[in-house]
């Protein structure tokens, strides 16, 4: 029978004990396991030193072994086991130049807050605490450990940590370590953006990403990351559409909605879609206006994505959740060969989603959603009754080259104009397709014209 990862865990701190050394389960598995979650990756803290745990072990990669931390293989799973050690001077905002190899007091008291301080001893079955972690899972708070303020300078990407964690297990921050937070903030760009990103995204497709972001905003992180986002605050909307109040409200209401994990495109188009909304906003004969925000939206989405290092297929995914969020208020007038095609796009199912989740924190009105839905089924049923599958076009090019045209512009617009037909239900077959081709463009050949 397989060994779960906590078996192979308990085996290698059984090695090393065996060995002689100290070992113990430490950080976020021990949070977990205190507050009744099922842990995820497991790392493990012990007094051997990195090349007493390479002889030990058959199967290992020195990933930081000039910091003490060696990565133990067992079959497909990988195990980070560290030399406790206490950290000298930061000069990067990440690393520390050196570190000394100490004991699990000392190992700790570098850690970044109380929850994550705590280390399990998997012979006794038994937590040890020397930070005050379980006191403070208890009262539900997140804590740094020793100073806040010397925590944060370590590494700054700690502050964006602290909200995540408080977002994520619904904990306060507590007063001392959202104070230095807040000084720090104004300096958190120090931070690379593919740490920022990564993070970022943890607290927005994770548990309560409205919480999240309100603490971001509270700490100041969110003024240097995506001042963009705060500029939705006071940015007024029409109350007939949006009764919840300005952008920034309705964001809000809109990360309520959002499920948990969450499609991280689905996340970002909920976050950017109106962000083009600020910069379009007007008043006239007393009515709010943002005339094109959809497209100026897109292109400011498009320059925030790429300034976090975003990769480029989930910048294009968000790019047109953005462009195209303002298309289903034209739905119930559309011809049917421009519905289905909105239908079959790779990305509708994400974009119906935001659809869905913005009339839910705005007017509520769902009729369009409805009909694209009902549509949808109505294609779907289609295909399982063996009719022609309206997405697979009847003709292509080599079919237009047999029937006397030249490649070239005009074979774009014969097979958009043959596919609309064929949307629309007029042309069912090859044959009549052909015939359609022939009526419209026939005297567009070359023999035609000669």
């Amino acid at each position: 029978m397989p060994r779960s990862t906590e078996e192979k865990a308990r085996a290698i701190v059984s090695r090393l004990r065996e060995a002689g050394h100290r070992a113990f389960f430490v950080g976020g598995c021990v949070r977990d396991r205190v507050m009744g979650i099922a842990p995820g990756d497991i790392d493990i803290a012990t007094s051997a030193r990195p090349e007493e745990v390479q002889r030990l072990f058959r199967r290992t990669l020195g990933v930081g072994a000039h910091f003490g931390v060696m990565v133990v293989l067992d079959g497909r799973e990988q195990f980070q086991v560290a030399t406790f050690r206490a950290d000298g001077r930061y000069l990067d905002g990440r690393r520390p130049v050196s570190v000394t190899f100490c004991d699990e007091r000392g190992d700790v008291q570098r850690r970044d807050f109380t929850i994550n301080g705590l280390l399990y001893d998997p012979a006794d079955d038994e937590v040890i605490d020397l930070v005050g972690g379980r006191d403070d899972i208890a009262r539900k708070v997140i804590r740094c450990i020793g100073d806040a303020a010397a925590r944060f300078e370590e590494d700054k990407l700690r502050i964006i940590r602290a909200v995540r964690f408080a977002a994520r297990f619904d904990f306060a921050i507590d007063p001392a370590t959202f104070e230095a937070a807040r000084r720090l903030a104004p300096r958190i760009d120090q931070v690379s953006a593919e740490r920022l990103r990564e993070e970022f995204v943890k607290i927005l497709t994770g548990p309560r990403p409205r919480r999240g972001m309100e603490l971001l905003d509270a700490v100041g992180v969110l003024a240097v990351l995506l001042p963009e986002i705060v500029a939705f605050k006071g940015c007024a909307q029409p109350p007939e559409h949006h009764p919840e109040g300005d952008v920034w409200s309705h964001l809000l209401l809109m990360l309520d909605t959002l499920p948990a994990p969450c499609d991280e495109a689905l996340a970002l188009g909920v976050l950017l879609h109106d962000v083009g909304k600020p910069p379009t906003a007007q008043v006239i004969d007393g009515r709010i206006r943002f005339f094109d925000h959809q497209n100026v939206g897109a292109g400011m989405a498009r320059a925030i994505l790429r300034r976090l290092r975003f990769p480029n297929r989930t910048i294009d995914t968000v790019e047109f959740l953005v462009r195209r969020h303002m298309d289903f208020m034209h739905v119930g007038e559309m011809r049917e060969s421009r519905l289905r095609r909105m239908l079959m796009a790779e990305r509708f199912p994400t974009l119906l989603e935001l659809h869905r989740i913005d009339c839910l924190a705005s007017h509520g009105r769902l009729a369009n959603h409805d009909l694209c839905v009902k549509k949808l089924k109505e294609m779907e049923s289609e295909r399982t009754a063996h009719q022609p599958a309206a997405e697979q076009p009847l003709i292509n090019g080599g079919n237009l080259i047999a029937a006397g045209f030249q490649p070239g512009p005009l074979f774009r617009e014969i097979l958009n104009a043959v596919y609309d037909e064929q949307l629309e239900r007029r042309v069912a077959t090859r044959e009549e397709a052909l015939a359609f081709v022939a009526a419209r463009f026939g005297d567009r050949r070359p023999a035609a014209l000669s």
